[in-house]
């Protein structure tokens, strides 16, 4: 089954909406029209609105970093998913590695938020990965199998279209260290075996499996061209014209 490359890019907590207003600006004028890759960049929720405005006219999509699973309430500094509809927001980061690490996020608490998402017409992308220490015990496939079936619990199979995950190896994440064409796609391999015990095989195999590890201009070839990685959650690389178009043009060329 053809699955459609996505480049997505994680911001993380960086750009103002003025730099955010700028870096778009670079990025639509060399990939702004780009079709045969779904190209997503995903701001701060400062600059949501200023990067809405700006991708309003491009085959650009936005995303945001994080919702809340709740939909209104006494929940100070967090945002709702209305919120991010209203601002035209496509996707959305779920399960992050530094969410779990620096705010206690849990694969249960991420499926309250996934099951949100769908329900508001967001598409979420949830992360998944291993830590150093869990990779060093030869435990990768256990933890990503866990992180699948709980974070996806009673997850629709009528809004599958709508799921996208990305294989974040935490060892990999802002170290400059990458996973090995041949490790991302053993794990993808899993991953895709776990959603089709889970959806059954059509679906498992229209599902989009990003890689999240440091990828860049340099390596994403050998990565985009594995049997099972179908695009790039991008943090560093996406912080530059450049480097994040860079990889666009491998995916597009994949």
């Amino acid at each position: 089954m053809s699955r459609k490359y996505l480049i997505a890019g994680n911001w993380k907590m960086n750009k103002t909406a003025s730099d955010a207003v700028d870096l778009i600006g670079e990025i639509n004028s060399l990939v702004g029209d780009e079709t045969s890759v779904q190209v997503c960049i995903c701001p701060p929720f400062t600059s949501l609105s200023k990067a809405s405005e700006s991708v309003e006219r491009s085959q650009l999509l936005l995303g945001a970093q994080d919702v809340n699973a709740a939909s209104s309430g006494a929940y100070t500094g967090e945002i709702s998913a209305e919120m991010l509809r209203e601002l035209y927001v496509s996707f959305v980061i779920l399960g992050h590695s530094e969410r779990r690490q620096y705010y206690g996020e849990t694969n249960q608490t991420v499926n309250k938020k996934i099951l949100t998402a769908i329900e508001n017409n967001l598409k979420p992308i949830y992360c998944i990965g291993e830590t150093l220490e869990e990779r060093e015990s030869e435990r990768t496939l256990e933890v990503v199998r866990t992180q699948v079936r709980e974070g996806l619990e009673n997850f629709p199979t009528s809004s599958i279209d709508s799921l996208v995950l990305a294989y974040e190896p935490v060892w990999a994440i802002g170290t400059g260290k990458t996973a090995t064409d041949e490790m991302a796609q053993e794990v993808h391999a899993e991953i895709r075996s776990v959603l089709t015990e889970m959806f059954g095989e059509t679906a498992a195999a229209s599902i989009r499996i990003l890689y999240g590890g440091s990828m860049k201009p340099e390596n994403a070839a050998g990565l985009l061209a594995q049997e099972d990685v179908d695009g790039g959650l991008i943090g560093g690389a996406s912080l530059t014209a450049r480097a994040f178009v860079g990889i666009v043009e491998a995916a597009r060329g994949a």
